[in-house]
Parts: structure tokens; sequence; C-alpha cells
């Protein structure tokens, strides 16, 4: 059928049902067969000649074409067959050209599917048509607007948009709900937008008063800042938030604990949870306490640390896992493995279960210490309790197995490894291995394992490339190593000095002395090249 054809029979066929009088909407509160059938005649229409709506503008339309059909209209061009800059167009010309004015649930319906869809420019359109057509839009239409140009990473327009709507609320003797401010800052300080935060929150929220700061604003922005170890910055707001009527609760007072903690001030640190003691209306909980035994732990102050845990414990604060698992990995750096299982049996007697990380923290201090055995036993009581290894419990038992030239164990964790599915490899877990294998001169299982490496989908690094040239010239095999040199910076991994000192060394000592040269005349001009640009 040819495209005129098909246009005038689509039109025959809804003159014929305009007749009749089926496609006649009575009721917006009902949906008849015949309305549910122009709706889809319409959305045809659209569709066959969506570069020019002008049909719209027909006798027919005008006299049936009504905002409830117009939202039908909306939703099955959109959501039904899945065309939303088609939807958006029929919105926009029906309103221009048509003066149909659409209901609030037509504009809240397509801007949340633009929205969606990545097509915030369009969303901005309809909800600027809503606050024009008389509809307020809520808190929750305004924040998917706003979040939808923030996570296009449009912060900028996003902040104008709000700035938009607090000056337009003004006008109308209202205020911009601070659910709304507050997630666009909480989102700016995740992205780590914090001087775009700071300024937005300075600006526009203490300096112009466009907003209504509360403390979740304040605690949001100090959050930011003491993440980015701005911690004096932070103290700055809290200092002055109560000229705002926000006084400070339980979580400013640990955002700042935690702050403090992170720079190592943390006697200052517990000069705040002695203050939080003294408040009223909230007390010190389980957070307050462990970021601040985890700040001892960092500064090794067990003894301190210990005590911390005792205090709590007497003040009726339950300890939780990761209270136990900081200062099992205090300890357990330290080198002090008695007390680490001490706490450990501390925290199974509180009917706290280990998990990966509090055995991953044991397993390591052992292994510092030497005492590899106790760390095989460790691991034994993981697989037994049933506590699946990360990849740190793996690379550090085979680092420290390969270290202690045993080889074969360590190989055979490596199977376990690429058994798992649930373990994405990494090459620092396998170039402890290779190494091992290459320094013991077995360069043929080195490449056996890198070939696992490679099914795995684990790329070599610039340690697994250095480890493989040096053990095939140490075992004679220098053009091997001379391919794997070429093959290494093929992909774009640049050797560092050691490797190319080494590689030159075995070329000359094999009696290469020309490839030497020529390695190391090149390698001299790419330092230079690279210093010129």
């Amino acid at each position: 059928m040819q495209f005129s054809a098909r246009k005038t029979y689509i039109f025959k066929i809804f003159s014929t049902a305009a007749f009749h009088g089926h496609a006649r909407i009575e009721s917006s509160r009902s949906s008849p067969a015949s309305t549910r059938w122009f709706i889809k005649v319409v959305s045809t229409l659209c569709i066959h000649y969506s570069q020019s709506l002008n049909f719209l503008k027909t006798d027919y339309f005008r006299k049936i074409l009504n905002p409830f059909v117009a939202c039908g209209v909306v939703h099955h061009i959109d959501s039904m067959l899945n065309y939303p800059d088609l939807a958006f167009r029929f919105f926009c010309y029906s309103r221009l050209n048509l003066k149909l004015i659409h209901v609030e649930s037509t504009s809240d319906l397509l801007l949340r599917s633009l929205c969606q869809k990545g097509l915030h420019d369009s969303a901005k359109v309809v909800y600027e048509s809503m606050k024009i057509d008389g509809f307020w839009p809520n808190s929750s239409v305004l924040d998917l607007l706003v979040s939808s140009f923030a996570n296009a990473g449009e912060f900028r327009a996003a902040e104008e948009i709000l700035i938009a709507e607090a000056e337009f609320c003004i006008e109308k003797e209202k205020r911009v709900s601070s659910f709304v401010y507050n997630n666009f800052l909480s989102f700016l300080v995740n992205k780590n937008q914090i001087n775009e935060a700071v300024a937005f929150f300075e600006g526009h929220i203490l300096r112009l008063r466009s907003f209504d700061p509360d403390i979740c604003s304040f605690n949001i922005v100090m959050r930011g800042l003491c993440c980015n170890c701005k911690v004096e910055k932070a103290f700055k707001l809290f200092d002055v938030m109560r000229n705002f009527d926000c006084y400070p609760d339980l979580v400013t007072y640990n955002t700042l604990i935690n702050g403090l903690c992170r720079i190592g001030k943390v006697d200052r640190a517990e000069d705040l949870l002695r203050e939080v003691e003294l408040q009223s209306g909230f007390s010190p909980n389980v957070v307050t306490y462990t970021t601040l035994i985890s700040g001892y732990c960092k500064l090794g102050k067990m003894d301190t640390a210990v005590n911390l845990v005792d205090e709590m414990i007497n003040n009726r604060v339950r300890p939780n896992l990761f209270t136990f698992n900081v200062i099992i990995d205090g300890f357990g750096k330290k080198g002090e493995l008695a007390s680490a299982m001490n706490m450990h049996e501390r925290m199974v007697s509180c009917g706290i279960h280990p998990d990966v990380i509090t055995f991953t923290s044991l397993i390591y201090g052992y292994c510092c210490l030497g005492e590899l055995a106790q760390s095989m036993k460790l691991w034994g009581d993981m697989n037994e309790k049933k506590v699946p290894p990360n990849i740190f419990t793996f690379s550090i038992l085979i680092s420290a197995l390969c270290k202690a030239n045993r080889l074969n164990e360590a190989r055979d964790l490596l199977n376990q490894l690429k058994r798992r599915e649930d373990i994405v490899p990494e090459p620092f877990v396998y170039n402890d291995v290779i190494d091992g294998y290459c320094k013991a001169g077995n360069v043929d299982e080195a490449n056996v394992i890198v070939t696992e490496m490679e099914a795995k989908g684990c790329v070599h690094d610039k340690m697994t490339y250095t480890i493989l040239i040096l053990g095939h010239c140490m075992k004679g095999r220098v053009f091997e190593g001379i391919e794997l040199y070429k093959k290494m910076l093929s992909v774009g991994c640049v050797p560092d000095n050691i490797t190319m000192r080494s590689l030159i060394a075995c070329l000359r000592k094999a009696g290469m002395a020309q490839d030497a040269n020529e390695i190391e005349l090149k390698a001299v001009n790419n330092v230079q090249s690279g210093l010129s640009s």
C-alpha cells in the first residue's frame, strides 16, 4: 500500500467511527472501548506522520481530542509503543497548536518517563509547562528532574533549576522542600563534587537564603568536607549552624569524629565523644565508639582502643562485627597476635560470628610473623565454618607460601582461586607464584600459569612482564625475553628502569651487545621525547 493510500485508509476508518459516535468521550473517569480505539488511532497516526502532526488540527480531532484522551495517547505512545520523544512532541504540539491544557497526570507521567530515558532537557520543558498551566509540581517531580540533570553530569544545570524554582516559590509565597536540595547536596558529595556542594550551600542557602537549611543540610556538607580531610572547614559550619536554628545531632558529632580520626587528631575526636556524653537528647552509639576505636588502632594505641571497647560495653552499647574487626586488625598489624586472638574469642563470646575480614586480618598477622602453620590452620577454620575467602585472603597466603618456597601449596591455592566464580582474579595474586617458579628455574610452569591467567581474563601488569622477562633471560631464553619485552610495549605497558637494566644486562651477558644497545638507545629516546612533550 502506498504512503498516501495508507493515509487515506486510516483517515477513512477514523471518520467512519467518528460519524457513528464510537469515538465520543462521555466521561473522563471511564475507559470505554471507543475511547481505547480512538487513542490507538491517534497514536498510529502520530507514528505514521511523525514528521508533521498537523493532522491533529482537523475537525475530527478538535471535537474529540480532550485532555483525558490526550493522557491516554501520551501513555500509549510512550509506554506501550516506546516512542518517548514522539510522545513529547505530541504533548507540545497539542498545547501550542490546539491550546489543549493537559491534566496534571499527563505531565507527571511524561516527565518521569523522559527523565528515566535520559531526555532531561525535554523533561524540563514539561516541568515548566506544568507551572504555566497552573499545576504545582510536587517535590518528588522536582527531585526527579534535578537528579536527572545531575546524573548526566550537568551539575550547573541542576543547580539552575533549583535556583529558578526557589525564586518561583518565593513569588508564590512557598518554599522548596528540603528533601529536594538535600538530595542534590548529597548527590554532589557522593560524586566527590565537594567544592560545588560547598559553594551551593554557602552561596544559596547560608548567604542568599534561597532555601531554608535543616540539620540534614549541614550534615551532608560536613560529611563531604570531612571525607576530604577539610575538617576545620567542617567545624566552621558546626559553629554557625545554630544561627540558622539548626542544632547538632548524633550524626553531626559522628561525622566530625570520623573527620578528626581521618587526619590523626584522635585525642580531639575523643573530646567530642565526651561532649556527646553530656548531651540530653542523644548519647554515643556503636558508630561513635567504633570510629574512635579505629582511629586509635591506626595510631597503634591498642590499649586505649581496648579501653574504649570496655567503656562502650559498660555504657550498654553493644560492639558489632566492625568494632571487633578493626581492633583485631590493629593487633594483627602490630604483631600482637595473642591479643588479636583474645579479642577474636571475646567477639565469639558476644555471639558475633567472624567474617572474611576477621580471618584475613588474623592470617595476615601470622604470615607477617612467619607463623605460616597458624595461618593455614585459620584457613582451614574458614573452610570449616563456610566463610568464603576473598581475593586478599588468597593473595596473603599465596605470597607467604611462595616466600617459604612452598610453591606446590601456593599452586594448589591458585587452582582453588581459578575455580571460584565469585572472585575476579588480579595480577598481583598470580605474580608471586610466577616469580617463584621463575626463580626456581621452572619457566615452563610459569608460562602455564600465565596461560591460565589469560584464560580468566586477567591482564598482565608491569610486574608480570618484568618477572617473565627476567625469568626467561635467566634461563637462557633471551629471545623469548625480547619477545615478551616487545609484547609489553605493544600493549602500552611501559617498563620501569629495573626491567630495562635487567634485560640489557642479560642481553650483554648472552653476547647480544648490539640488541642491548638498540634497546637502551630506544629507551633513552622515549624518555627524551616524553620530557620534550
